[in-house]
């Protein structure tokens, strides 16, 4: 059998699999999961990390001595090498998380070489092989919506982590938010403490926090007034899908930030392509069609060279950081 690299996606709650061989086929084509046990601190999620790989091993029929790497992304903050921040993370709320090498404890863990992305840039990086294929030299930034706003800058072909791993963090770029329309008086914070990034107005933190309240003043009637913010906050979608006018002026919101995100990152990469995953994309394509033309709408005239500039979705978005990780270990392998 051939060899294989496989790729770990950890988040707070669960982890994601899967296997990439040399033929640069994925073993495992949808979701395989397994409890992370974050909350109960490394000791306990190392071992649930290989547990979990065995069993995914065992889906995908494949045999585990002939994993030669291992590409681990987490959500950050944590260092280019894997180090998690010593102030504590989110999804990593255990006291013996602050600054431990998850990258080095997986390592040990496995007995077998790990490369260390953060979940952003490895969603990237599988959006943009999926485009340009695993052997090219072109640069695109993708986007990605979730509870905050990660995403990530390819620049022929490889990721940019930057100096201290920070590279990518497209959510705390701050953006010109007064010019879209609809939300004057609005004032977007972010929990990193800037006010006006991209993640104040593009995340469903956005929506819970400001984007929803701020629209429920307009319309005190709604059928989300009342309800508990974060439940509402995960309902806007299913309203707005449905044609709800509030909800798509929210998401119309969203697409416009977005829009002038994307402006800016034009004129300072020059991207053959930008990439957008989460949030609308994972709706019904008539809604994925209208958000993708919003975010056109919201971004100002470009020069003619940059007009037509291809807008993408991210593929198999829950399976998109297990593969990214798995390709950068199978670059890093190559290399």
């Amino acid at each position: 059998m051939m060899r294989l690299v496989a790729g770990i996606d950890l988040g707070g709650t669960a982890v994601n699999y899967t296997f990439l061989d040399e033929a640069g086929h994925f073993r495992i084509d949808d979701l395989f999961e397994h409890p992370a046990r974050s909350v109960d601190g490394p000791d306990t999620c190392l071992t649930q990390i290989a547990d979990g790989l065995a069993l995914a091993a065992a889906h995908a029929g494949v045999e585990l001595d002939k994993v030669v790497a291992v590409g681990l992304d987490t959500p950050g903050p944590a260092s280019a090498t894997g180090v998690l921040s010593s102030k504590g993370s989110t999804n990593f709320v255990h006291p013996a998380w602050a600054g431990f090498d998850i990258r080095g404890g997986v390592e040990q863990k496995l007995g077998k070489p790990v490369v260390y992305l953060n979940d952003g840039n490895a969603a990237a990086l599988w959006g943009h092989v999926s485009i340009f294929g695993s052997d090219n030299r072109a640069t695109s930034l993708s986007a990605i919506i979730g509870t905050g706003l990660g995403g990530g800058v390819i620049v022929e072909g490889r990721v940019v982590t930057g100096r201290n791993g920070f590279g990518g963090e497209l959510g705390h770029v701050l953006i010109p938010w007064h010019a879209i329309p609809g939300i004057e008086g609005l004032v977007p914070r972010c929990n990193c403490g800037r006010t006006g990034d991209l993640e104040s107005l593009c995340s469903l933190t956005a929506i819970r926090r400001t984007l929803l309240p701020f629209f429920l003043t307009k319309t005190p009637g709604h059928s989300l007034a009342g309800l508990d913010p974060a439940d509402a906050a995960k309902r806007v979608r299913g309203l707005a899908v449905d044609g709800d006018a509030m909800c798509r002026e929210i998401f119309r919101v969203q697409a416009r930030a977005l829009g002038l995100f994307f402006d800016e990152m034009i004129n300072v990469f020059d991207p053959d392509a930008l990439v957008v995953g989460g949030g609308a994309m994972e709706a019904t394509p008539e809604f994925r069609g209208w958000f993708l033309d919003e975010i056109r709408a919201g971004m100002p005239p470009q020069r003619m060279e940059q007009a037509g500039i291809a807008l993408h979705v991210i593929p198999n978005g829950d399976t998109a950081g297990a593969r990214g990780a798995a390709l950068e270990a199978a670059r890093t392998v190559r290399a």
